[in-house]
């Protein structure tokens, strides 16, 4: 007991300048965790990374550094941490089993943002859903189909397969088909076709529209018109001018043909 008393002192010092130590690397590298992420936020931020996704790895940064911070403190106390570290790896490793889809989803959330192969506002077909991109999430991306159906897509799904952005680009083509009779003047409903497009704002100027013969089907001529126009204003001036076609092609004597069979019928006669 005499000696254990004697050797007191000692302890505290030792083991207390160890205490103070561990407290200090807490202390001081918990205050550089949050620098780090708050600087990592900010950096994010004037990159114009999406908030959600910065919020993410800010926070995702802080807590791997304060785990290391922890682990630094209290190897500095004198207790092992392999065991610790161990038993961290082997509890990630199975977290990490579990949640694997929802690390690809967040992995390929994070290739979205980076990459950006669609905004919000665009209008796509991803994964086999076309909609208007409402949201890009961590872990999934919200689509708005025109019937106002909210399409809710994983993300893993959309970087695995084609991405069609008919917003990227600021013109469209839209490309319709016309069949006039076999007997029907072809320059004429090349004209109406042609006046027609010209007549519509919607319609650019640059690129000009082409319209032309595409095919001599089985019961009718097919031409082709193929005007530009705005993203936003591609379906008005599709059902516009089909609408409008129709009627001008028939007031000036032009038929639209339609498939028709021929049906013969013998009889057999018997003696």
């Amino acid at each position: 007991m005499e000696e254990f008393l004697q050797k007191l002192p000692d302890y505290i010092i030792t083991y207390g300048l160890k205490v103070v130590a561990a407290v200090l690397i807490f202390v001081i590298g918990r205050w550089i965790a949050g620098l780090v992420s708050k600087v990592l936020k900010r950096l994010m931020d004037r990159s114009n990374i999406d908030p959600t996704l910065s919020r993410f790895l800010a926070r995702l940064s802080y807590f791997l550094l304060l785990a290391f911070v922890i682990i630094a403190a209290i190897d500095k106390i004198g207790i092992r941490t392999t065991s610790l570290v161990a038993m961290l790896g082997a509890a990630g490793l199975a977290i990490g089993l579990a949640l694997q889809g929802s690390l690809s989803n967040f992995a390929a959330g994070v290739m979205l943002v980076i990459f950006k192969p669609f905004r919000v506002g665009d209008f796509v077909e991803v994964a086999g859903a076309m909609g208007s991109v409402e949201q890009i999430g961590i872990f999934t991306t919200i689509l708005n189909h025109p019937d106002n159906r909210r399409i809710i897509v994983p993300n893993s799904q959309i970087t695995t397969d084609k991405i069609v952005n008919f917003s990227a680009i600021d013109n469209r083509r839209l490309d319709m088909v016309f069949g006039i009779s076999y007997e029907d003047d072809i320059k004429k409903a090349k004209e109406i076709l042609e006046n027609i497009v010209k007549s519509d704002p919607r319609v650019l100027k640059d690129p000009a529209p082409v319209i032309a013969v595409s095919e001599l089907a089985d019961s009718s001529v097919n031409i082709v018109c193929r005007p530009w126009t705005k993203p936003s204003d591609y379906w008005s001036v599709y059902f516009d001018t089909m609408e409008k076609a129709k009627e001008e092609l028939e007031r000036a004597g032009l038929s639209i043909p339609f498939p028709q069979r021929d049906v013969h019928i013998y009889e057999e006669v018997k003696a």
